[in-house]
Formats: C-alpha cells, sequence, structure tokens
C-alpha cells in the first residue's frame, strides 16, 4: 500500500527557496511513499462563519473541502516554510486554521508532521519553525526531534540546477528517514502498516 505525504509549502512564490527545498526532500522518500506538493494558494482566507452551524446563508467553500478532504487522507505532512517577519506566513497560518475546523472533525488531528524551515539570513527560519510547531502542537501531531531542520542562508544552498548541496541533502535525507519512521510506527500501531 502507498504511503499518501502532502508538502505543505509556505510560501506562495513559483521561484521560492521553500518550494525549491520541497522538490528535493519529495525525492528523498522511499519506495512505497508518494510525496506531492498539496497547494495553499487559493484557500480563501478563513472565517468561521463557513462552519459555523448557526450562521445558515454562508457555504463551506469547495477549496476548505478538498484541502481538509486530502489531509485526511494523507499519511503525513511535510511542512517546508520560510520566516516572515519572524514567524509563519500568513498563508501557511491560514491553511493551518482550515484545517482545524470543524471543531468535531479537524484534519489534522494525531497526523504525523515533518517541519523544514529556512531563512536567507542565518536563523534558518528559527521563529516560523517554533511558531509553527506551537500551532500544530494542539492537534498531537508527532513530530520527529533532534536535530530539527532549520536551514540558514538558503541561496547558498543550491547548484545551477537547484539541487541541494551533498551535506544538506544528507542532512534532509535523515530528517525524513526519521519523519517516515515514526509514519511507518503509527501505521502500525492502527493495523494499518
Amino acid at each position: 500500500m502507498t504511503k499518501n505525504i502532502n508538502v505543505i509549502i509556505g510560501s506562495l512564490r513559483r521561484g521560492s527557496y521553500a518550494r525549491k527545498i520541497a522538490h528535493n526532500a519529495i525525492d528523498y522518500f522511499p519506495e512505497g511513499y508518494k510525496a506531492s506538493i498539496l497547494e495553499i494558494r487559493d484557500l480563501p482566507l478563513y472565517d468561521f462563519d463557513y462552519d459555523d452551524p448557526e450562521v445558515a446563508d454562508v457555504r463551506v467553500p469547495e477549496e476548505y473541502t478538498a484541502f481538509r478532504e486530502a489531509i485526511k487522507a494523507s499519511d503525513g505532512i511535510l511542512f517546508v516554510t520560510p520566516e516572515n517577519n519572524r514567524t509563519i506566513p500568513a498563508c501557511l497560518k491560514n491553511a493551518i486554521d482550515i484545517g482545524s475546523k470543524p471543531n468535531g472533525d479537524v484534519a489534522w488531528k494525531n497526523l504525523p508532521a515533518g517541519i523544514i524551515s529556512h531563512s536567507v539570513g542565518r536563523m534558518g527560519g528559527y521563529s516560523s519553525q517554533k511558531n509553527l510547531r506551537l500551532a500544530l502542537s494542539y492537534f498531537d501531531m508527532p513530530t520527529p526531534g533532534q536535530p530539527e531542520v532549520f536551514l540558514a542562508q538558503s541561496p547558498t544552498l543550491f547548484d545551477e540546477e537547484d539541487r541541494l548541496n551533498e551535506g544538506t541533502a544528507q542532512f534532509l535525507q535523515d530528517y525524513v528517514d526519521r519523519f517516515v519512521g515514526i509514519i511507518d510506527r503509527q501505521l502500525e500501531a492502527s493495523g494499518n502498516g
């Protein structure tokens, strides 16, 4: 059975470093795993009126429903995000909020998550990753522990073909392997492995 990994990129820009990192990371998943990018570009801003049963004159946007169903069909989520103003980008926070509702049917609940953050500076997206971890902690999402992945000075990590340098690639491969281990253990424990 193929295991489905959705990769969510915290940047909408087509040529972003986060997107380049994500495309590299997809290749690090082993046989039996299918990792693909789940776009968040077209998600309308979150509004609880869509999910409030007492508000009858609005309907849940189709984009919300499709996104939530894609998350629920996942065996794990890999987040790849830059840092914007010491936190996660607004588009990523919007996606987190959409997946967190309705209250009785949270798409993120207990889903294994991997997090790769980066920045063009020396901090490697530290603040964005810590803020993302804080948001995800509410949903009991197991994540790989140490070492976490903070990629500093991200523009320097790529060759002319947008492939990551050898050291960074090995570091990310180790992280993906540990993430896969969490997914495999969780699926075994649930009887779906």
